[in-house]
């Protein structure tokens, strides 16, 4: 039995030197997971950007196996829609994995980006990363809403026409984007075509070339962590760092906890709640779009109303789009915009602290009322909240510069 197990470890030894004089596939493993010292502190907010990973994939071969019934054509997209629901052979759990997915996949970025924003992750020498991230972002908004069309029900058809005219706001361009945009004169099969090959193509191909780009840029300046410590400024006589353990099997072994009790909390929305009441899959996109009847509520899908709230909250259509596109882009800089000394909310001032719950309120706020009408009391709560939203990005300059910080310890400090 020995004997059969070192032939085997020989055989395995030989098989993986022919590899890696061919392709770096030791150096690799070693330089992004079993070698790559992360700190020893990480807590529970940092299981996000794994999960982002999981609905990737996730969305990725639902998507596959969705392609493969789905037809591109308004007079077939809504039937082929149903046909997958009702006839292909767990054709409904392809489907509804795919759309929870889409919600979860935002639900996961959010709460990434906003362990970022709580630890000071955009911050020195990790602005690259952050503005990466940002475009994984931008791209991920591109790609729901292009898929968001192609069910072509009531609401993906109605929503679809109103962001697409959006653009229309534009001077001496407007006009001939939202044409480009469409394909032609009004939504119609070549623009469901067209978002078809975005969404399916163009756009997944994007975001795993940045996801990638995203993890090197990581990897080679070393993950943050609470406490905002620089962990390779503390290294060994071996040159690991003092407060660092190695990616696998460490910090693997936790995300695996995490991406277990996910799949657990995913399974029972898929099985049990997968329009979850209407937020993930609206009721009137159950029916097929109808050029001649528009909903008595027009709304996106709600991962986009936070945007869509301030979009309304403005009566000119041109600065209306104006604060709307600054609301989703004013994020990209925020690692010029904080003037703090210190990375962590750990040891920041109440002033930050404040400033960030009242961003989180506002966010959240803005969320909601982007699924109420645009009427009476719902306006003027949006453009309350959407001044402190903008607050909060447009003074931060001033208020991290004048805010009172603790004394950041020179080693990381581990909580239990």
């Amino acid at each position: 039995m020995a004997r059969i197990e070192s032939e085997v470890g020989i055989r395995t030894n030989t098989f993986m030197k022919w590899v890696d004089d061919r392709f770096p596939f030791t150096e690799t493993l070693k330089y992004h997971i079993t070698e790559y010292y992360a700190s020893k502190n990480f807590n529970w907010w940092y299981i996000f950007g794994v999960l982002s990973m999981v609905v990737l994939v996730i969305q990725l071969l639902t998507g596959i196996f969705l392609t493969m019934n789905y037809k591109p054509a308004a007079a077939d997209a809504f039937a082929s829609v149903e046909y997958i629901m009702r006839d292909v052979e767990w054709g409904w759990l392809i489907r509804y994995m795919h759309s929870t997915g889409a919600s979860f996949f935002f639900i996961v970025v959010y709460l990434h980006m906003f362990r970022a924003m709580l630890y000071g992750s955009y911050k020195k020498p990790r602005e690259l990363i952050w503005l990466i991230g940002m475009l994984i972002f931008f791209v991920l908004m591109a790609e729901g809403f292009a898929g968001y069309l192609l069910p072509w029900g009531q609401m993906s058809y109605w929503g679809a026409q109103v962001i697409i005219s959006l653009f229309g706001a534009i001077p001496f361009v407007g006009e001939a984007l939202v044409e480009w945009i469409r394909g032609d004169y009004a939504i119609s099969d070549v623009t469901l075509n067209r978002f078809f090959a975005f969404h399916v193509i163009l756009l997944p191909l994007i975001l795993v070339a940045l996801v990638f780009l995203h993890i090197v840029a990581l990897h080679h300046v070393g993950s943050n962590n609470p406490d905002g410590i620089e962990i390779k400024e503390n290294k060994g006589p071996d040159g690991v760092p003092l407060d660092g353990i190695a990616f696998h099997p460490y910090h693997t072994t936790k995300d695996l906890v995490g991406i277990v009790v996910f799949l657990m909390i995913f399974s029972g929305v898929v099985f049990f709640a997968p329009d979850m009441g209407g937020y993930f899959l609206e009721h009137a996109n159950f029916e097929p779009a109808n050029t001649m009847a528009t909903p008595e509520h027009i709304a996106p899908v709600w991962y986009y109303t936070p945007y869509y709230a301030i979009l309304r909250a403005v009566p000119d259509k041109f600065w209306g789009f104006v604060l709307f596109g600054m609301s989703v882009v004013l994020p990209v800089f925020l690692p010029w915009l904080d003037r703090s000394r210190v990375k962590s909310i750990r040891y920041r001032g109440w002033i930050h602290k404040m400033a960030l719950s009242v961003f989180v309120i506002s966010f959240l706020m803005l969320g909601w009322l982007g699924l109420q009408p645009a009427e009476g009391l719902y306006v003027t709560l949006a453009r309350i909240f959407s001044v402190l939203y903008f607050a909060f990005f447009l003074l931060m300059p001033y208020y991290t510069t004048i805010d009172k910080t603790k004394p950041v310890p020179e080693r990381v400090v581990f909580h239990g």
